[in-house]
């Protein structure tokens, strides 16, 4: 059994070492003719300085701007011989980890050129005292150049000599490979004059991608669209963007030209086998056997009576529970990945601290955690409570447009008491955050903006609620006072991913009922396949705005890889009650960390749980009704 002490202090220890430099941004490119750079730099659907004020958002500690010109190879393209390109790389910074500032766009001294959204947990060898973004750029700058990596099939490397060691064969898709955690980026390989971009596997950061056209001829990377009050625009901004599909992209610049980049991206495939299991996500056993069915019933038995309460480590099961087990460790590891060494960004502290996370010791988490009280935040709270110093308040943000009479903000003070029953050393600190629907009218067009290229209601309500938690203005409650309240913390863990994972929503029980195992298996293989653009994204955007960053536990690379193993009947089982079949695993998960009521709650999806979609159905439909008739969820904004 994982000793909590033991792992404690090893954690502790941890915190007083160097560590790397993380940094979450945003990063945005233009490349267009040279002949034509100073009019499409401002362009009048946007200008390069709205792009860059767009991103500034993302990331308030620095900015950058690197303007690239590079000759073409003008007989190859057919134009005229003094033709080249602008590229136009632009980067802000939200600095999470680590005493070295940096800046981005990052260039080395042979050229490359990098911009980088993202962390690195896993993969890539980093010191304790280096940039992740630096490392990244020089095992990039060390890849062979060779053009027949830009090919869509791989092909064996034709170069049989080298002047830079023994990574000359490496190729860019294989070091993109290797890294663990959520990232987008986009290189310039200088040598090669091909332009390299990618978003991770499953899409956790968001990059944006306007191809040219005749409206803009300029080809547009962006992790965020800028707002747009200009109605006589040509162009309609949610065509005029797409969110880039999960992979690695190349253009080879020195054959395409601008114009033509669409025809000439090249999409290459993962070299690491363990993302292309994540990526079809196939399990292996979908079609249980009578017998599975009777064992996962019987001999296990009705695993909500089969615990027994040992104060001393929590529940433990009376029965076999490996399954449950590895799926906690994975999340504890990923919590704990997620939690420790981030830097609070006060400048009167952080100037006397000797390394990061010394003065937090005995003063406030530098992450927060979106909370409904519902299972899946409460499993986080309730393992992040186990990584972090017991000293630390961690703050629980909590949206309501009902006030207190909301489901998730009754369920979220619920679940504050059940974490101090079991943490009660803990202070946890419930940040009430109460929208207003008609206050928010004025920023209608900003959110609309940080939803694009997602333009349905259901995406707008999600988008605010997102929007209103993560800038953390809200009340708390002290010695019965109440009293306004603003989270400052950096980081904001989300519970994404489990309800696709772990078969909580609705229609998994509707496809079961209809098809049985192998229609919900197929179900939330699609649901899994398609986060990147129904989700991510958009969530990323909108967090990102207050200068935060989303971290999902339940997403990440090992948590996956332990759910996808285990049988789709251990995962859940639908032929049981709401509140218990659905998502049965993590139900489990809750029971050994001690939470007997959050272990039972059925599932409720922020739009419902905080009321927006209801709020926002009498304003856009009149009533529930009405807007349940239209099919308001799916319906597409009518006035964009």
């Amino acid at each position: 059994m994982w000793d909590v002490k033991d792992s404690w202090v090893k954690k502790v220890a941890s915190l007083s070492e160097p560590v790397t430099t993380s940094i979450m941004c945003g990063i945005g490119l233009i490349v267009s003719a040279d002949e034509r750079h100073e009019k499409l730099i401002d362009h009048r659907i946007f200008s390069c300085k709205e792009l860059l004020e767009a991103l500034r958002k993302r990331g308030p500690d620095s900015m950058g701007r690197l303007t690239l010109h590079h000759p073409l190879n003008a007989h190859a393209n057919g134009l005229d011989d003094e033709s080249s390109l602008v590229l136009e790389f632009m980067a802000t910074t939200l600095q999470l980890r680590g005493r070295e500032q940096i800046c981005q766009p990052l260039k080395d001294q042979n050229g490359n050129v990098l911009i980088y959204n993202g962390e690195i947990f896993d993969g890539p060898a980093i010191k304790s005292d280096e940039n992740d973004a630096r490392v990244l750029l020089s095992l990039l700058g060390k890849c062979c150049s060779c053009l027949c990596h830009t090919e869509s099939v791989k092909k064996d490397c034709i170069c049989s000599t080298s002047e830079k060691g023994n990574n000359t064969h490496t190729c860019i898709s294989e070091v993109l490979s290797s890294i663990r955690g959520p990232w987008t980026l986009v290189f310039w390989q200088a040598e090669s004059e091909v332009l390299w971009f990618g978003r991770d596997i499953l899409g956790r950061r968001s990059l944006l991608v306007h191809w040219p056209s005749s409206m803009d001829e300029r080809l547009i990377f962006s992790s965020v669209s800028p707002p747009s009050n200009n109605k006589e625009l040509p162009c309609d901004m949610f065509d005029y963007w797409e969110e880039l599909p999960c992979a690695i992209y190349s253009i080879n610049l020195k054959i395409h030209t601008v114009e033509k980049s669409i025809e000439g991206a090249v999409k290459h495939t993962w070299t690491d086998m363990g993302l292309v299991e994540l990526m079809n996500w196939k399990r292996t056993h979908t079609e249980p056997t009578f017998e599975d069915l009777e064992v996962n019933l019987h001999s296990k038995g009705d695993n909500f009576q089969n615990f027994k309460a040992d104060n001393s480590i929590g529940l433990q099961p009376v029965i076999e529970a490996s399954q449950h087990q590895k799926v906690l460790e994975a999340l504890r590891e990923s919590v704990r990945r997620r939690t420790l060494n981030i830097c609070k960004h006060d400048k009167d502290i952080m100037g006397h601290l000797e390394f990061p996370g010394a003065a937090q010791m005995d003063l406030e988490a530098p992450f927060a955690i979106l909370f409904s009280g519902g299972l899946d935040s409460m499993i986080l709270a309730a393992i992040a409570d186990q990584c972090v110093p017991s000293e630390w308040t961690i703050d629980l943000l909590n949206v309501s447009f009902e006030g207190q009479a909301a489901p998730d903000r009754i369920s979220a003070i619920a679940g504050v008491k059940e974490l101090s029953a079991i943490s009660s050393s803990r202070r946890w600190r419930l940040v009430e955050i109460d929208g207003d629907p008609a206050s928010l009218s004025e920023m209608r067009g900003h959110l609309l903006s940080l939803i694009c290229p997602s333009k349905t209601h259901m995406d707008l309500n999600i988008g605010l609620a997102l929007w209103l938690a993560s800038r953390g203005d809200g009340w708390i409650t002290e010695n019965s006072v109440r009293k306004e309240y603003k989270c400052n913390a950096r980081v904001v863990l989300i519970g994404s991913g489990a309800d696709e994972q772990c078969a909580g929503y609705g229609r998994h029980r509707t496809k079961f009922r209809e098809g049985g195992w192998s229609s919900l298996e197929r179900e939330m293989q699609l649901d899994m396949q398609r986060l990147w653009k129904r989700n991510l994204g958009r969530d990323d955007r909108c967090i990102a705005d207050h200068g935060k960053e989303a971290r999902f536990p339940y997403l990440d690379e090992d948590v996956m890889h332990s759910l996808l193993k285990m049988p789709l009947w251990d995962i859940a089982d639908l032929r049981q009650p709401l509140g218990k079949g659905d998502k049965k695993i993590l139900r489990e998960v809750a029971l050994m960390l001690g939470l007997k009521s959050a272990a039972t709650l059925p599932k409720r999806a922020i739009q419902f749980g905080s009321r927006i979609a209801q709020e926002s159905n009498r304003r856009s439909f009149g009533s529930n009704r009405a807007a349940n008739l239209a099919s308001a969820g799916s319906a597409v904004l009518p006035d964009i």
